[in-house]
């Protein structure tokens, strides 16, 4: 099997090396510590954790934690996610915590019939779970990198358990209209439905405190007894009767799928946007490959000149977006199942012949995937349905930065609920099919593997060689084009992180429709955006950002002004 990936470990080695051989100065001294994240409970959680002496992974994972109570229809420690994390502001390091599909699963895992299921039929119960990561990646990240004792992280998300925390308005939201966020609040089982719906079958009001004993209990277990009590013993074995027994979609999930999951470091992936160094996350993530390419395939626009304001900015914008999830849809997958070609996506010399079919004035007719080096003979058998997620990043006074995403997928995962956490529903990201054309699908479904993820946590280092900023985004296949957007109002139109994220999006993935956000300035330019070819259609606000910034000598926080998120300071 060594051999078999010898391309893709060579092509990761390349970039590692690439970055070993350049990397960012270490950071200056660094003020007090701050964290950004989507609930401001999961925020001071995070706070607290560096008040008490702790470092930014601390921090990180103490909001994720948290994270899993307040946020639970987005995140928590029933599914999985990506950290990158620097030392002093030195060159990133990032862990996976993605999920994986149990050894049972095939290429036709959602099929019935002779066809794949229909995405909505295929998120509810059993089937769509993967074995959770996060437990495992935050093992792994405080091993290498907490300060605190691994009980410490745990209070906060203790407390807020225990003594209850208030519904707000976005979950109130999701309960009563979980079908917009990709699943069916129907389709909830008994104990997901009965933290928060009451004897009439609607949900509680917004500001009723919610109590999750099950979950408390569960959260300080877990805090007494360590990572391994997660994967193994009465949780494991909760999790694999409650999969395989769903009335929907039941699994073949077993303990020993559960108890195999480990975490992984992975190389980062970087490279140069004017002067400044991008860096994320590289597969089963796509979001670092293809951030890098809509930015760098930009660099050759004056968009700083043409200003957030233009419409011809944001239709070059669009096209770059059209191109790089072209390649995403093409070629990423889990790099130990696929050969990944990452060092050829994100070459300069290919980008710029990419960059090359990009016209100011047109739109191009067919933003097809082109052909990196080390490429292989994959078929693209279109987008998987993403959604949910929640970013955080935090910073300390050492200078420590850590961005990272995690996720259950869709509003309250499969829905189905074990100790008081819901289970994810990522192996929906999968493609379906398994083959087009009669050629390998890079994203397809198999035993033990990773689904491809959006998730695109990213650290970008100013011309100094020092951190500039942190962020990362929410909303499924949109985080990317959420992440590049608020780089190049950072970097190209010079606004702060708070402002950029506040920008409207624009999403293009790759065919000939390009969306905007419904309800901003944005669609005031499309009719521009018509008369350049470009097929033009509104969308929601489904979009939630954080970010913390270094200017004027201090860390600066940013949240999404869709979102509830808050940065919350040492």
């Amino acid at each position: 099997m060594v051999s078999r990936f010898a391309p893709l470990l060579a092509s990761f080695a390349l970039v590692a090396c690439v970055a070993a051989a350049n990397p960012p100065a270490p950071s200056r001294a660094a003020p007090p510590g701050m964290v950004s994240a989507a609930d401001p409970r999961a925020a001071e959680a995070g706070a607290e954790m560096l008040r008490r002496g702790g470092n930014a992974a601390d921090a990180a994972l103490a909001t994720m934690l948290a994270l899993t109570v307040v946020e639970p229809q987005s995140s928590g420690i029933g599914g999985g996610g990506f950290l990158v994390y620097s030392t002093g502001g030195a060159a990133p390091v990032t862990y996976d915590g993605r999920e994986i599909a149990p050894a049972a699963a095939d290429g036709k895992w959602f099929w019935a019939n002779g066809a794949p299921i229909p995405i909505d039929q295929a998120i509810p119960g059993g089937k769509s779970v993967g074995v959770p990561g996060n437990i495992r990646l935050m093992a792994l990240a405080h091993g290498k990198h907490g300060k605190l004792p691994w009980k410490s992280l745990f209070e906060p998300a203790i407390r807020l358990a225990r003594d209850g925390f208030a519904i707000t308005k976005r979950l109130h939201f999701a309960l009563a209209r979980g079908d917009d966020e990709g699943l069916s609040v129907a389709a909830l089982s008994a104990a997901g439905r009965a933290l928060y719906f009451g004897a009439d079958g609607q949900p509680r009001p917004v500001g009723t405190v919610i109590r999750n004993p099950a979950l408390a209990d569960f959260l300080e277990q877990l805090s007494e007894r360590g990572p391994d009590s997660f994967y193994v013993g009465p949780n494991a074995r909760a999790i694999v009767a409650e999969v395989n027994g769903s009335a929907r979609n039941p699994s073949r999930m077993t303990a020993g799928d559960v108890a195999s999951y480990d975490a992984k470091a992975r190389p980062a992936v970087c490279g140069d946007y004017r002067g400044y160094r991008v860096c994320g996350m590289g597969p089963p993530s796509s979001g670092a490959t293809t951030v890098f390419a809509i930015l760098k395939q930009l660099e050759r626009f004056d968009i700083a000149n043409l200003g957030p304001r233009s419409g011809q900015a944001w239709h070059l914008i669009a096209e770059s977006m059209r191109l790089a999830y072209a390649d995403r849809d093409q070629f990423l997958g889990d790099p130990d199942f696929v050969s990944v070609p990452v060092a050829g996506l994100i070459d300069p010399g290919y980008l710029a012949q990419r960059s090359a079919l990009i016209a100011p004035d047109r739109s191009i007719a067919e933003a097809g995937a082109g052909s990196p080096a080390g490429a292989p003979a994959m078929a693209c058998a279109g987008p998987a349905v993403e959604r949910g997620t929640s970013h955080f990043v935090a910073v300390d006074r050492w200078g420590n930065v850590a961005s990272e995403t995690s996720t259950i997928e869709s509003a309250f995962g499969s829905g189905l609920v074990v100790n008081g956490y819901y289970l994810n529903n990522e192996l929906t990201d999968f493609s379906f099919w398994p083959t087009k054309d009669g050629c390998p699908v890079a994203n397809r479904v198999d035993g033990g593997k990773r689904p491809r993820s959006s998730m695109s946590p990213t650290i970008v280092y100013g011309p100094d060689g020092k951190v500039r900023l942190a962020l990362g985004a929410a909303g499924g296949a949109t985080i990317i084009a959420q992440v590049a957007k608020a780089i190049i109002g950072v970097v190209d139109w010079k606004l702060t992180a708070q402002d950029a994220i506040a920008l409207p999006a624009i999403y293009a993935p790759g065919g000939k429709t390009i969306y905007l956000e419904r309800g901003t300035w944005l669609e005031s330019l499309a009719p521009e955006l018509r008369a350049l070819g470009h097929q033009v259609e509104s969308r929601g606000p489904s979009f939630k950002a954080n970010a913390i910034e270094f200017v004027g000598g201090r860390w600066v926080g940013a949240a999404d002004p869709r979102s509830e998120g808050v940065a919350v300071g040492e």
